[in-house]
């Protein structure tokens, strides 16, 4: 407890500030609260880490579909992702193009849909090829005809079952199509406000550039949440791989595979040959002392000895031939 004043000192100390002869010493000001600013119409509810599953799942997924459209269309298709960002559904729907290819799905488990967008230019290019074009020619933006959102239906859902390739380390996934749109505008599925995470991919075709999008809401997540944060997911793999490692093993012990002696080579003539008969010798080219090379699948792996094992014949391994099999053992 600090010291109590008397009546006298307290006069005596007006008196002193009054006249001067003691400066006034101002209270520190009081430790300013730092302040996060928070957009209540735009939540971030993805993490860093979900984020970074994300872009990574579709990176494996962009590869995939490479490889596909470069099968179907018989020249080079190069897909990456060029950004994974979160932003609002509205502000995606704002983004593209109209018209476009908006194709909604879902991706089981997961319970809401998500969208997949790919755009005129992508479209038109990809349709001329498929008919017989070189894909190079000026493209016109025009409404779709019911033929070419046909086709673009099945080549999209084609392009869509490599997601069960792209989510296989996290989970098991099957898409569901649920509807395709030319005018984004007539898509309502999504509230305006919903936070979804926009991937970004580019296409090029011919040194031809155009990009398709991947829109993932929240809500379609929301309850498989825990499996996009890489810990865990890299925890739960390293089970897997154990386990698939186990059961590899288990199903290579099981298999036949085929291992002869050679007990020597001679070279004959097609003369000598046809002159063969019962009781000739033949001349092999390795002693009666030296080892013999054992096979397995027409490759030799090790130097044995010939003997018999009870009433059957037998060789003993005296070296390892293939040092492969050496580190191994």
């Amino acid at each position: 407890m600090g010291e109590v004043l008397s009546q006298s000192e307290i006069d005596a100390l007006l008196s002193a500030l009054s006249s001067g002869e003691i400066e006034f010493e101002d209270s520190p000001p009081e430790e300013k609260h730092r302040v996060k600013k928070y957009d209540f119409k735009r939540p971030n509810k993805f993490s860093k880490e979900h984020i970074k599953t994300l872009e990574m799942v579709y990176d494996n997924f962009s590869r995939t579909v490479s490889n596909f459209l470069t099968a179907q269309l018989r020249t080079s298709v190069n897909i990456k992702v060029v950004s994974t960002e979160q932003i609002t559904f509205e502000e995606f729907i704002r983004s593209i193009p109209n018209p476009t290819i908006l194709m909604t799905f879902y991706l089981d488990p997961f319970t809401g849909p998500m969208m997949f967008e790919t755009e005129p230019q992508f479209v038109f290019q990809l349709i001329d090829i498929l008919f017989g074009g070189t894909g190079k020619s000026i493209i016109k933006t025009r409404e779709f005809t019911e033929i070419e959102k046909n086709i673009m239906k099945k080549i999209n859902l084609k392009m869509l079952e490599n997601l069960k390739l792209a989510w296989e380390d996290i989970m098991d996934v099957n898409v569901r199509f649920e509807s395709l749109e030319t005018n984004p505008v007539l898509n309502q599925v999504i509230a305006p406000n919903e936070p979804v995470v926009l991937v970004t991919m580019s296409v090029e075709i011919d040194q031809n550039q155009s990009f398709m999008n991947m829109c993932i809401p929240y809500m379609s997540l929301e309850k498989h949440m825990e499996k996009l944060i890489i810990q865990y997911k890299t925890a739960v793999s390293s089970v897997d791989d154990l386990e698939n490692k186990k059961r590899m093993e288990k199903n290579l012990s099981d298999v036949k595979v085929d291992i002869f002696v050679e007990l020597g080579r001679s070279y004959l003539t097609v003369e000598d040959f046809l002159n063969i008969s019962v009781g000739d010798c033949i001349t092999l080219n390795e002693k009666i002392n030296d080892t013999l090379k054992l096979y397995i699948e027409d490759k030799a792996h090790f130097k044995v000895y010939p003997g018999t094992i009870g009433k059957k014949l037998g060789v003993q391994i005296v070296e390892i031939i293939d040092e492969d099999v050496k580190e191994y053992e």
